[in-house]
């Protein structure tokens, strides 16, 4: 009895590390406006928002006018995240879309429902906040080993055509095909979303922002 109970013990134990370290799945940022997903793209931490509280946002702040218009539903705001070595924390950019800026900045998994977002600019002027876990961890894309060469399977990556993004904001756009790296399922055809939901974002790998990027 003693062995098992040690046991389930480790095994807990072990879960729950696992878990704290995986930053992919659905995140809601601090003001609760939107949620955020996380995947790995490639060997690279990706977030594009899934789900705003206010739907029909436009990335208007952005400098680059043609992107203004472009919806915020399912647009990049974490960039190429890297993992560093020996920590649970992972570097790259995040896209601030209330002021159309790209920051430095730094991931990192606390507990199994929180992530801690750290920014700078130029290496000062520095900030942060807390992400809560809506849902999640989610697989790794199909993407990732059609990057790496393997048979691909029957969700070719669709042809980028996109644009940067960064902190904390709001997306939804057209369902990508459903993959093993979706959060949540998509509808199905002929279902309706549930009222003022948008549809499921999918797999944030085949975003065509992120999709030009990562491949």
């Amino acid at each position: 009895m003693r062995s098992v109970a040690f046991s389930a013990i480790f095994l807990a134990t072990g879960l729950g590390s696992a878990l704290a370290a995986d930053p992919t799945g659905d995140w809601r940022v601090a003001d609760g406006v939107a949620n955020i997903r996380v995947a790995e793209c490639n060997g690279s931490m990706w977030g594009a928002v899934s789900w705003e509280k206010t739907p029909g946002g436009r990335d208007k702040n952005n400098p680059d006018v043609s992107k203004q218009s472009r919806p915020t539903l399912a647009m990049p705001i974490l960039i190429d995240m890297k993992k560093k070595p020996a920590v649970d924390q992972w570097e790259g950019q995040v896209y601030n879309a209330k002021d159309g800026q790209m920051y430095s900045t730094t991931i990192k998994p606390v507990g199994s429902d929180q992530m801690e977002i750290q920014g700078c600019v130029l290496g000062f002027l520095c900030g942060g906040e807390t992400w809560t876990r809506v849902s999640g961890p989610i697989p790794s894309s199909p993407t990732n080993s059609m990057a790496k060469g393997a048979p691909k399977g029957t969700g070719a990556s669709p042809k980028s055509t996109g644009a940067l993004p960064k902190s904390v904001q709001t997306a939804t756009a057209p369902a990508a095909p459903k993959t093993t790296g979706a959060a949540s399922p998509a509808a199905k055809p002929g279902q309706k979303q549930a009222a003022g939901q948008p549809p499921d974002i999918g797999d944030i790998c085949l975003l065509p922002d992120i999709a030009r990027f990562a491949h």
